[in-house]
């Protein structure tokens, strides 16, 4: 019985340890984002562009406005 309680007592001890260890790792490794300067700011005006979309139709500013103007939106992914 008591080699049971000091296993499971080592494997509680050794877990913490581990889970303390990832939270200090992970604080240490984040730095602070500043978001004002990741790209164009709400209601500024974003520079000419010709790109091609998924069809491979080249599309610029112009060819996507429509009668009320446009709403970019700018999607970071995992996946590219």
């Amino acid at each position: 019985m008591r080699t049971i309680i000091l296993k499971v007592a080592c494997c509680v001890i050794c877990c913490a340890a581990l889970l303390g260890f990832s939270a200090w790792a992970s604080a240490q490794s984040r730095t602070e984002i500043d978001v004002a300067r990741l790209g164009p700011q709400i209601g500024e005006a974003v520079p000419a562009f010709n790109l091609k979309d998924q069809y491979g139709q080249n599309q610029t500013l112009e060819s996507i406005a429509g009668p009320n103007g446009t709403m970019l939106l700018f999607h970071r992914s995992a996946d590219w």
